[in-house]
């Protein structure tokens, strides 16, 4: 009975979701509302024809931690240390400012006492991780400035959850709750400074060397199950210890940036990423309290709307405060004004310690969640505010706006990356040879493990801001059928194949390739050019003679591959017999 409930509640919900996000992106407004309304339809408060909401976003908070996972990914400690300004600045004076300014308007709108003020204000100037990472990453503005900021910002309110918690369990304490509900602040942060580095030290001495294994073994379904497994080990140490599950996910991410795997994990983890998080906003559609808002509809609505227009002012001055032009800091603004979805971990902390009871942890609840329904319109003013150049100072240099994509780092390859890098040209460089990747970086070459024919992996190399993408592989791996994908994903891309012979050259000759090569054509030519000089030849005779054989075979090949027939214009060939004759 059991497993037959549990199927009919995914089928609801899977088919729900699908109904309802194809409408809300038909209409513009986005897949993240169109998750919360399916939920909320099919949640216990209108049709109810779902299961237990608690246990559904307990297990589709996996998404979070995938989410962070991936975001890690993308920020080597480098580039992390290089954001510690805006991290422990801009995100400390966001929090501060913004958890005190709503606690004052709860103050003046409630009758609660000061505990309890700042046990629900404090949460609230939280913003939503799970929304607003996903809307940068698909915009291709997370590398931005404007991005960093953004992503600054959401990762120290991310930090500040140990911050946070203290603070609810001392005022549990001081209004007479449970007088045991954890470790101390400092307590906290020792732990977590202590978790971070043992996460990092068993990245370099035991996941590096692991991921070299299953690489040597060239089995992708084992990446899968590598990957998975450093996320939720991460976060399974964290949660252990009593902290933040993503903040885990996230180190572990920081910790693999570094490493030739990163994109092969970003392709291989992204789509259980996409599928847990919308089953997030699921559940929190589902724990949407209709009847709380029924209630007091006025108090949750105008709650909704102060809390969104207080963190967009305050954040709009912070970002002017700091440089921002005045379109960029209100476009940041509408960006965090919702609330988050660790505030539902923060009223929950407070209602075990007695601070606030079931109904009013039910309430703000309410109000976070409608701000979060609020987001997907605001995020569509958003987009009209944010300046267009904001993405020309991005910072270089960033493999996801590389110059250059080649994929198959052998000695053909090596050639062709090397005079672009002697060119000053960006380059991302792919291959699937452990033993290859190893030597490269003894050398100085950053390359990174994969499959380059795979589409996933070349859009997590930045295949959608590359100008050219050169397929240097040896073997006949490169189809018509991969040329016409790649052609449509990436259109604005010049695209350069290494051909394995002359039936390469003939098979993808109608494809829509910008330029291709034999890879033993040039160097035999040379070659014999070079016998011709040793036996005495005029270098004149020679010159007009690779210019008659080239002019032969461009004909031959350009007959065979319209014709298809590999004995097309055959008797063009310098054979003996014409020798003979001669």
């Amino acid at each position: 009975m059991h497993e037959s409930h549990l199927m009919r509640d995914g089928l609801v919900l899977i088919g729900s979701a699908l109904f309802f996000v194809l409408l809300f992106r038909r209409l513009g407004l986005g897949a993240t509302l169109g998750y919360l309304v399916a939920g909320a339809v099919v949640g216990p408060q209108v049709l109810g024809l779902a299961g237990n909401a608690d246990e559904f976003i307990g297990f589709a908070e996996i998404g979070i931690i995938l989410l962070l996972f991936i975001v890690g990914l993308e920020l080597n400690p480098a580039r992390l240390w290089r954001l510690r300004r805006a991290i422990f600045g801009v995100g400390l004076a966001q929090v501060v400012v913004c958890g005190l300014a709503v606690s004052a308007i709860i103050w003046f709108a409630t009758p609660y006492s000061w505990a309890v003020v700042l046990a629900l204000g404090l949460p609230l100037g939280l913003s939503s991780t799970a929304q607003v990472l996903p809307m940068l990453q698909s915009g291709g503005k997370l590398n931005t400035p404007f991005g960093e900021r953004a992503f600054s910002i959401l990762l120290f309110q991310d930090l500040s959850i140990i911050a946070l918690i203290t603070i609810v369990v001392a005022l549990s304490v001081s209004v007479g709750g449970q007088a045991d509900t954890g470790p101390s602040g400092w307590a906290l942060a020792g732990l977590t400074v202590a978790a971070s580095l043992g996460l990092v030290a068993a990245g370099r001495f035991l996941v590096r060397p692991l991921f070299n294994m299953i690489g040597g073994l060239r089995e992708r379904e084992m990446f899968v199950v590598a990957g998975l497994a450093v996320v939720t080990g991460s976060a399974a140490l964290m949660e252990w210890l009593g902290l933040s599950t993503a903040l885990g996910a996230f180190i572990a991410g920081v910790m693999l940036a570094d490493t030739p795997y990163r994109h092969e994990l970003e392709a291989d983890i992204e789509p259980f990423r996409s599928i847990l998080l919308g089953l997030f906003f699921l559940g929190v559609g589902m724990m949407l309290d209709l009847g709380a808002i029924a209630e007091r509809p006025f108090f949750v609505a105008g709650m909704a709307l102060a809390l969104i227009a207080v963190k967009t002012a305050l954040i709009f001055g912070i970002g002017r405060l700091i440089g921002m032009g005045w379109r960029s800091a209100l476009a940041l603004g509408l960006l965090l004004s919702q609330g988050g979805e660790f505030a539902f971990v923060l009223y929950t902390q407070a209602q075990a310690g007695n601070l606030i009871d079931g109904d009013i942890a039910s309430l703000f609840g309410a109000i976070v969640t409608l701000s979060m329904v609020a987001t997907p319109f605001l995020m569509r003013i958003e987009q009209s505010l944010r300046p267009s150049d904001d993405d020309r100072t991005r910072e270089e240099p960033h493999e996801e706006g590389s110059h250059a994509i080649v994929i198959g780092y052998g000695r053909f390859g090596q050639t062709v990356a090397q005079m672009l890098i002697g060119a000053q040209v960006r380059v991302t460089l792919i291959d699937r040879k452990v033993d290859q990747i190893d030597i490269a970086e003894e050398f100085g070459f950053k390359v990174y493990y994969g499959d380059g024919t795979r589409m996933d992996i070349l859009r997590q190399a930045g295949g959608a801001n590359t100008k050219l993408i050169a397929f240097c592989m040896d073997g006949e791996k490169v189809t018509p059928e991969l040329v016409a994908s790649v052609r449509e994903a990436f259109p604005q891309a010049q695209l350069m194949v290494r051909a394995f012979d002359r039936r390469t050259v003939m098979t993808l000759g109608k494809s829509d390739v910008d330029y291709m090569v034999r890879e033993l054509f040039e160097s035999a030519i040379a070659m014999g050019r070079e016998a011709l000089d040793f036996l005495g030849m005029e270098p004149e005779f020679v010159d007009e003679l690779e210019e008659s054989y080239r002019d032969r075979d461009r004909d031959r090949l350009e007959a065979q591959t319209a014709s298809g027939d590999l004995r097309a214009k055959k008797d063009t060939i310098m054979s003996q017999r014409d020798a003979r004759r001669d």
